[in-house]
């Protein structure tokens, strides 16, 4: 999926276009730093994609069972990380 990066605002003004008819992600920023992204979600996805989207999910949970990960380690890490960016 392609992204594109717009400004609080721009995105603010457009937000019908990017709710309604656009299928692209958006990078929101403020003062040229990411704040967060608006992710569409399709309507309907077909067969091909769902099935894609299980297999990549089965092939998650094995590579993290093979590392000895758990779900709560990696979200432990994840809220980590986003602490010591933000300081």
């Amino acid at each position: 999926m392609k992204t594109v990066k717009v400004g609080i605002r721009e995105f603010q003004e457009k937000l019908a276009s990017y709710l309604l008819k656009d299928e692209t992600a958006v990078a929101i920023t403020r003062d040229g730093e990411t704040i967060g992204y608006y992710i569409p979600a399709r309507r309907k996805r077909t067969e091909t994609e769902r099935a894609a989207l299980k297999e990549a999910a089965i092939r998650l949970q094995m590579a993290l069972a093979a590392e000895g990960i758990s779900e709560d380690e990696i979200v432990t890490d994840f809220k980590r990380w986003r602490n010591d960016k933000d300081e």
